[in-house]
């Protein structure tokens, strides 16, 4: 049984004026315990107990208690402590932060809904997380709530042996049905993430290519050059060697293949592909000599297929590719290819085992119909 209090709380001297110190309305707990307060402070603090107090001030009955049910008597204490001061310690969350959650809901006290759904989230665990996830349902507390989902999403098989979970399973199947629907759609968006970066791994590896293709083209790196240069001797690597090395095999590959005329090459179909994405994202008119191989030609041809369907994911393919370039171009700073001193590190995937496991190409062939064949493969030169 509680003990009844008779005087005002505390912390009333901070917010009460001189003429205003005798309390002029009484909240009664569960517990037996009347509490006196101010009616002006409380109806300030929460548009609940102003309706309330109004009532009771129309009828002249302000003699009688405002009653508080439900709760421990010193959690509505600390509850009218808030209303007088804004205040609430650590220790009083700790112990009545649920309690107090459910008062600040019904009396609409949203600054200390706030606070206590912070204190809440916390304190989350997975013993607790059913019980508190079935208050935030009940007083409408997203944050608290949305916390709560996450946490039984990611370790859902602890949250499944607590008495918690075993009470909801019994007594509130919706309940149990919304958090099983929220862990699938949560495996779903995070297998969408998945597939969404490993797609977006792959355009700029494509577009990195591009810049080594027309790096080799151009400039030469340590065994491919332009036509009519030779390749510098003992150059160092460049910042992209590991991608130049590949290409610059596959180039050497092209140049001397015999099937590639009869079409009997994959290899040489892998690198035809390359030297058509080129010719897709270069921004050099026809008219203009372009240095890469079959540019000028593919886009005298006007790179049609005759299949609607494959010309439509070659184009979004070349978008794809064009927007990683952007991107590249914005996020990384500019750095000079030529003769840069490069620290080869070891990466988690290849640039090959990425295009091989990952995302299903275009005409046909699957990405790793574009690289498969890069440094490491039997046929290298």
């Amino acid at each position: 049984m509680c003990r009844s209090s008779g005087s005002p709380p505390d912390h009333q001297s901070d917010h009460v004026s001189s003429d205003s110190v005798e309390p002029t309305v009484y909240i009664s707990t569960s517990g037996g315990r009347t509490i006196p307060a101010h009616a002006q402070i409380l109806a300030s603090a929460s548009p609940v107990l102003e309706g309330i107090i109004d009532n009771l001030s129309k009828y002249q009955r302000l003699e009688e208690a405002i009653t508080i049910p439900g709760v421990p008597c010193d959690a509505v204490e600390v509850f009218v402590n808030f209303l007088y001061t804004n205040r609430c310690s650590e220790v009083e969350m700790e112990k009545f932060g649920i309690h107090l959650l459910a008062l600040a809901h019904v009396y609409m006290v949203p600054r200390l809904k706030t606070q206590c759904s912070k204190a809440l989230i916390r304190r989350l665990t997975v013993d607790n997380v059913v019980d508190v996830l079935q208050l935030a349902r009940l007083c409408d507390a997203p944050d608290l709530y949305l916390k709560c989902m996450r946490l039984i999403s990611n370790r859902f098989k602890p949250v499944e042996e607590t008495e918690g979970w075993k009470f909801l399973q019994n007594n509130d199947p919706f309940l149990e049905l919304e958090i099983l629907k929220f862990i699938d759609e949560s495996e779903s968006r995070r297998k969408s993430t998945k597939k969404h970066l490993q797609a977006q791994t792959l355009y700029f590896q494509l577009s990195e290519a591009m810049d080594c293709l027309y790096h080799i083209c151009t400039q030469g790196c340590t065994s491919v050059g332009p036509h009519g240069k030779e390749p510098i001797k003992n150059r160092a690597p460049c910042s992209k060697f590991t991608t130049c090395q590949g290409l610059q095999h596959s180039i050497q590959h092209f140049a001397s293949c015999k099937k590639r005329v009869n079409g009997g090459c994959v290899r040489c179909k892998r690198m035809w592909q390359l030297f058509k994405l080129h010719s897709s994202i270069c921004d050099q008119s026809p008219d203009t000599s372009c240095k890469v191989p079959l540019c000028r030609q593919f886009k005298m041809k006007g790179q049609q297929v005759n299949n609607k369907k494959e010309e439509a994911r070659w184009e979004l393919l070349v978008r794809k590719v064009e927007a990683a370039k952007a991107v590249s171009s914005v996020s990384l700073p500019k750095t000079k290819i030529e003769h840069q001193d490069y620290e080869q590190e070891e990466e988690p995937r290849s640039f090959r085992e990425a295009m091989n496991c990952h995302v299903r190409g275009f005409y046909g062939y699957s990405a790793h119909l574009f690289f498969g064949c890069w440094v490491g493969d039997d046929d290298g030169v």
